[in-house]
């Protein structure tokens, strides 16, 4: 099937053209006939990276009436970055359309402007939750002539404590109007969004739950966690063309990896939850043109970044959920583009990636950190290339006589040490006395021991407060339920989450120590899953916290075990006391 075979407006098809897209992805093609053509609800299951927006954007600028100024079509998703770069491919979508009008609302800019937006009337709202319900609140947004609905990564949305937003804003709109869900997963919150606000929605999933991109190698490299951004330096030169962004789990970590990065020399910055808007758009905007080489940001920063030709994607520390490396990875390897995602893990971590192995179905190959010695060649035979396949300008003829006459007491040979010294200076120095920093490999079946003990070692960072928990695995618990809780709880999205461990019967988070008590307070009363919550201050440091409760259910089961072998030590005792082979000892030996 070709875009030309499918039934849309011919100024939709003249930008599709314009857009050099002549074949639709996989769920462009179950989706978009089925959307022209029916009114009924919509599921549909697939990865970040894989045509979504197209996928539905397409056919709803195809139904939108242009004669109508009001809002038919709302488009809700989790961030900023993603609202406008969904916006933006609307524009690029409909830019033939006459009288069109699509308005972004989002957090972190004048509410003001975007109401004066709205005012002079709309077809197409793309919003955040949080801004939109400011709206609805406000009277400035009426949701009642929409008949479209997209929750676009519903499953983000509901991971950042988005549910009762999404309540708050389905209510407002008609009961008579086409739901479209788009997800990575299908968890159970978002289950319940389906069979509450959808009526026989059609399924459809384009790639299995956790399949890995096609054209995306994965590596990981294993070292010492005080050898890491080492490391990552190495890998920043050994790839001499490096175009990618590097994943870090705090804001904190972000910013620091970020100034050490262009402290040393790279073309590198920071994208996190602190940054203003125009802030954010000045990075990305640098990152678009090439101006940056290495992005260093967090999983949240990150959603609705859509740049195709990204060469790497490097873990420097692995997320908490399995999940989210894939929607990391993804982000390579995009448009037919080959691409690289890069794990850089410590000795604890190597069970965890052989997890990750098992979700992807693809072999993340184990690669040695390069030595000094490789990188300076390295770097070396690429500044000849470039010194050779530089085009050489009239421009500099004038100046030959002055330069010629400066090195006329140079030989070939000592003129080419002199100017190798003057360019390579920096890396022969730096990896001058490199040491190797690489650990051995470690087999899939060792990495259980190390995991084991990865959970009980280490303190809470600097400036986070560590909380205990009452629920854990048995009560189906996982990360991104524990986050979604924080978030919703304390109606506080900015608040900076550090490291969660979640054991069998209880949990573990951080939050910055500036929130610890609206965390306290916020957790007071509250519920999850029919179980009444108990959140309180972690005394015990990090590497006491597993062991000082499991020395209490370990003397709590010592003392059960001790009682029923006392029961058990008497009551035999008693049966032998009294038992009849007993008896007939002491009747012979009487007799």
């Amino acid at each position: 099937m070709l875009f030309s075979e499918i039934n849309l407006k011919k100024e939709i098809q003249k930008a599709i053209i314009d857009l050099g897209f002549t074949e639709p992805t996989p769920i462009q093609k179950e989706t978009i006939p089925f959307l022209i053509e029916k009114e009924q609800d919509l599921i549909a299951l697939a990865q970040t990276g894989t045509g979504k927006t197209a996928a539905f954007g397409l056919p709803i600028i195809e139904k939108v009436d242009v004669k109508k100024n009001l809002p038919q079509a709302i488009i809700l998703c989790p961030t900023r970055e993603l609202c406008l770069q969904i916006t933006k491919d609307f524009e690029s979508f409909s830019k033939y359309v006459k009288d069109l009008k699509i308005t972004a609302v989002y957090g972190g800019a004048n509410i003001q402007s975007q109401i004066r937006s709205l005012s002079s009337g709309s077809q197409i709202i793309v919003g955040t939750p949080g801004r939109v319900i400011d709206l609805i609140k406000r009277k400035k947004l009426l949701l009642k002539h929409i008949e479209s609905v997209v929750l676009d990564e519903a499953d983000e949305m509901l991971n950042m404590g988005f549910k009762d937003d999404l309540d708050t804003i389905l209510a407002e709109t008609p009961e008579e109007k086409q739901t479209l869900l788009f997800s990575a997963t299908m968890p159970k919150e978002v289950m319940r969004i389906s069979q509450n606000y959808m009526f026989s929605p059609k399924k459809i999933e384009v790639a299995k739950r956790n399949e890995g991109a096609k054209n995306v190698e994965h590596h990981y490299y294993l070292v010492n966690a005080k050898d890491k951004y080492k490391a990552l330096r190495r890998i920043c030169d050994v790839n001499t063309d490096i175009y990618g962004i590097v994943f870090c789990r705090t804001r904190r970590e972000t910013k620091d990896i970020a100034n050490k990065l262009m402290q040393d020399g790279y073309n590198a910055d920071a994208l996190h939850g602190e940054l203003s808007q125009a802030q954010r758009d000045h990075v990305m905007n640098r990152f678009r043109k090439k101006n940056i080489q290495i992005l260093v940001a967090t999983d949240v920063a990150a959603r609705g970044l859509d740049i195709d030709n990204l060469s790497h994607v490097i873990n420097y520390n692995l997320p908490d959920d399995n999940e989210i490396y894939i929607h990391r990875s993804g982000r390579t390897g995009r448009a037919g583009n080959k691409g690289i995602s890069i794990i850089i893990a410590h000795s604890r971590e190597t069970r965890k990636i052989g997890f990750i192995e098992k979700m992807l179905k693809k072999e993340i190959k184990y690669q040695k950190v390069p030595s000094g010695e490789e990188i300076c060649e390295i770097q070396l035979l690429n500044m000849v290339d470039k010194v050779v396949n530089t085009e050489v300008g009239n421009q500099i003829e004038k100046y030959l006589p002055v330069v010629e006459e400066k090195f006329s007491h140079l030989e070939k040979e000592d003129l080419i040490k002199h100017f190798i010294s003057a360019e390579f200076n920096r890396f022969l120095s730096f990896y001058k006395n490199a040491n190797n920093i690489n650990l051995k490999e470690q087999k899939n079946k060792d990495r259980s021991r190390d995991s084991r003990k990865r959970n009980s070692k280490g303190h809470s960072e600097d400036g986070f407060t560590r909380f205990f928990i009452n629920i854990g695995r048995s009560s189906n618990l996982q990360t991104h339920n524990l986050i979604g809780m924080i978030n919703e709880f304390t109606k506080n999205r900015n608040i900076a989450i550090g490291k969660i461990d979640i054991f069998k019967n209880f949990s573990f988070f951080e939050v910055e120590e500036n929130h610890e008590n609206l965390v306290l307070k916020s957790f007071n009363r509250k519920d999850w899953n029919g179980e009444k919550l108990v959140v309180e201050k972690s005394k015990a440091p990090k590497e006491q916290d597993t062991k000082s409760y499991s020395d209490k259910r370990n003397r709590k089961r010592k003392s059960k075990t001790k009682l029923s072998n006392n029961k058990r030590n008497s009551s035999s005792s008693r049966v032998k006391k009294g038992s009849f082979k007993e008896k007939f000892k002491k009747s012979r030996r009487r007799g």
